[in-house]
Formats: C-alpha cells, structure tokens, sequence
C-alpha cells in the first residue's frame, strides 16, 4: 500500500536509538511508524487490561521463584500474587485502569487463573534459577542490544535455560518462529554476556497452558546476527531520510497511533497531543 507521509519538521528529525531490544526489533519489523512513534519519539501509550495483567502475573512469579524452593507451592504463589497486587497498586499501569467492581473482578480471576496454570507447565521446585527479571546488554551483529530475561535457568546438566512468560494466546505454527525470535536473542546475548550459548530457550504460555521449546544453533544465531544488522541499518536509514512508513495490517485494529497514521486518514505531527497538556495541536485531531 503506497502511503504519503509527511515529513517531521526539521527539529523533530529522529536520530538511532541508543540500543535495540527483542520488542523493538519486532516494532520495527511489523511497521516503521509506529516504531518511530514508540522507540524514537517514546510517545506514551495507554495501559491496556492485557498488558496490565501480564506484568502483575510476571511479577507474581517473579517472587514466587525468588522463594526457596520447597515455598514454591500453588497457596505460596497465590500468596504472591496477592503481595504483586499490592506492588503495583499505585503503578500508573494499574492506576489508570477504569474498571468497574465486576470487570476488577474478572482481571483477578483471570489473573489467579494464569498464575495456577503455570504449575500445570512445570513444577517449580525442581527449577534452579539463577537470574530472574536479567538485565543484559550485548552487542549482536555489530549492533547494541538490551533486555530483560524473565528467567534464567541453570538445568541439572548444568546448561543454561532461558525462559520466558506469556499470558497471551498460544501462536498457531505457522508463527512460532516468530514468537521465538525474541528468546533467540536473549540466548544470543547470554552467549555474548556469559560466553555460553543457553542449550534451550522456552516459552510459557499460561493460558493454554503450552510450552513450546527450541534449541539455539550455530546456523539460528548467526542468521540471527546478521538480520539484526541489516535491520540497524535500515533504521539508520530511515533516520537519514526521515522515512518512517507505516505498514497497514491487522494489527492496526490494537494501535494507539491508529488516529495519526496516514494509512487511517492522520497525520503523524499531530501525534504530538499525545504528550497531554501544553503540547495540544490545533486544530484537534477528530478521534471519532
């Protein structure tokens, strides 16, 4: 789809960002705009149920996890997800949510339901973890990469294993690549950090609830490697030019920036009110 996009004013021209991350790669790759709004201008974006639940059931197990392991029990977790509950009660993520008594309802329910799911994948006191909420940084294909790992394992072999929540819907086959492109990475900067190769990488996914496991290669990390640089220089690319198109699909139905996305009839300099008071452009942008 040919799109025209109007160019940012000079002042507001993007410049690379500092380092790349496994969300922000697949930004990118799903529509540069909407990478543009969220990695380069950081627009705020509102909180979403999904989204919001996802961080209180990952911070749940996070706790969970950090217990010593004969604690590791369904009434120890639940207990968590009561103290995550607390934690993040003032988070603007959780804050902002306007929920009535019975919607507030069915996100605790949803949420406990997601939490005694994870004891149906696993059992949690035979896992040896010896990082959870990891931060890294690496450089991957000449690029610098960062993240957050929920999890890494030291397995009874005594091979690293990186795992990796997921509250949302399992992905058909066709997709699971995809879905693990960001745990590949993740293997790829533990290799970097570390100087060993993770022997596994899984995902959880907790409302099904599914596992779904891969084995990091020679040949997977080094395609990995140079994707990762080709897509860093297609966005020092588009910075030069000042070329951000988007990219319609499906997933524009789940966009914030669907209001000043060309594409969908916007433009993208109004994007600006986003930032809320004092920044409001005239004449406002008709979001009906």
């Amino acid at each position: 789809m040919d799109v025209t996009l109007r160019r940012y004013p000079p002042a507001q021209m993007a410049s690379p960002p500092y380092a790349l991350s496994p969300s922000s790669i697949s930004s990118f790759k799903e529509c540069p705009l909407a990478f543009r709004f969220s990695y380069l201008d950081r627009l705020p974006e509102p909180s979403t149920v999904w989204t919001a639940k996802g961080t209180l059931v990952h911070l749940a197990l996070q706790y969970l996890l950090d217990r010593p392991a004969d604690d590791r029990t369904v009434d120890a977790a639940l207990a968590d997800l009561d103290r995550a509950r607390v934690a993040l009660a003032t988070d603007p993520e959780f804050s902002s949510l306007e929920l009535s008594d019975d919607e507030r309802a069915g996100f605790d329910r949803d949420a406990e339901q997601l939490v005694r799911r994870y004891f149906d994948l696993e059992d949690p006191q035979q896992v040896h973890p010896i990082g959870l909420e990891l931060r890294l940084e690496a450089r991957v294909g000449g690029v610098r990469v960062r993240g957050v790992i929920d999890r890494l394992d030291l397995a009874e072999d005594g091979e690293l294993v990186v795992s990796d929540y997921k509250t949302g819907r399992v992905p058909s086959e066709l997709f699971e690549a995809k879905s693990l492109a960001g745990v590949h990475m993740y293997a790829l900067m533990c290799e970097q950090t570390f100087g060993r190769r993770p022997a596994r990488v899984q995902l959880l996914y907790l409302s099904k609830p599914e596992m779904i496991i891969a084995t990091p290669s020679d040949q997977s990390c080094q395609g990995l490697a140079r994707r990762t640089a080709a897509l860093w220089s297609a966005i020092e690319t588009a910075c030069v030019r000042d070329d951000f198109r988007p990219h319609p699909s499906r997933l524009c139905d789940f966009c914030t920036f669907r209001p000043y996305c060309p594409a969908h009839g916007g433009d993208p300099q109004d994007a600006v009110e986003l930032r809320g008071p004092g920044t409001m452009v005239e004449p406002m942008l008709p979001l009906g």
